[in-house]
């Protein structure tokens, strides 16, 4: 490998491009794929062109799963986004911590809860982290504020809550006085694509699908709207979020 040739250690190379040696060693062992500009600063330490952001690029296309594929391809292009989630934090609004929690609790490999991680961090990304955000609604079950370890919750509570603070992100909280109603059924998300488009997704136990049709799609606004009419307003919700916070202290 260019850096064995050059004579580095992981420790050197990471510094050289102001990174650690751990991340290093996880890009040469497969279990972190570069972003792209550490792949960019690689290739510029080693020389190599662009044959280091080439690999990582095609890494990157590998590590998501064949039924995902479709929907970032949406969700990367949407004006805006709905998402809805009865028991967990939306993957857009997951820390790392949170993101390895929930997905420890699968039962994955540890390389497999890194890719996953890696996807979702490239998802944020290109969506909400990007200069140019759709506008994201985020509707929660409360349940969601007050499941998970104290100290990943509380990180990740109040990451929601500065989430919550921009431009273009709502988050909705529906009480538990809610009650029993049609969202309960899942999660989903509807995006409203360039020229009034519109596609969903929805998750299951086994893999998340891509919803065009458009009876399924109405089926899902209906849901919509039926969320949103049972969510506490902005302000009230962002204080239930902020209780949360202290409840886990």
């Amino acid at each position: 490998m260019q850096r064995s040739r050059m004579g580095l250690t992981q420790d050197q190379a990471g510094a050289a491009i102001r990174v650690s040696g751990s991340l290093i060693a996880a890009i040469e062992n497969g279990r972190l794929v570069p972003q792209p500009d550490t792949a960019a600063q690689l290739d510029e330490l080693f020389g190599t062109g662009d044959e280091v952001q080439r690999a990582a690029e095609e890494a990157r296309e590998d590590a998501r799963p064949p039924w995902l594929r479709p929907w970032t391809e949406h969700e990367q292009r949407a004006v805006l986004l709905r998402t809805f989630e009865p028991m967990l934090i939306p993957g857009l609004l997951q820390t790392e911590a949170y993101a390895r929690a929930v997905l420890a609790g699968g039962r994955l490999s540890p390389a497999e809860v890194d890719r996953t991680v890696q996807v979702r961090r490239e998802r944020q990304a290109a969506t909400v982290d990007r200069d140019d955000p759709p506008m994201l609604s985020a509707v929660i079950g409360e349940f969601a504020l007050a499941s998970g370890p104290p100290e990943v919750m509380r990180d990740q509570l109040k990451h929601l809550l500065d989430m919550s603070q921009r431009p273009k992100v709502q988050v909705l909280v529906v009480p538990r006085s809610a009650g029993l109603h049609a969202g309960l059924a899942g999660a989903f998300v509807l995006a409203t694509l360039p020229g009034r488009g519109r596609a969903g997704y929805v998750d299951d136990q086994l893999r998340g699908r891509l919803v065009t049709d458009g009876g399924d799609l109405d089926r899902l606004e209906v849901s919509w709207e039926i969320v949103t009419g049972l969510a506490l307003p902005v302000n009230l919700s962002r204080d239930l979020i902020a209780k949360a916070i202290n409840d886990h202290d």
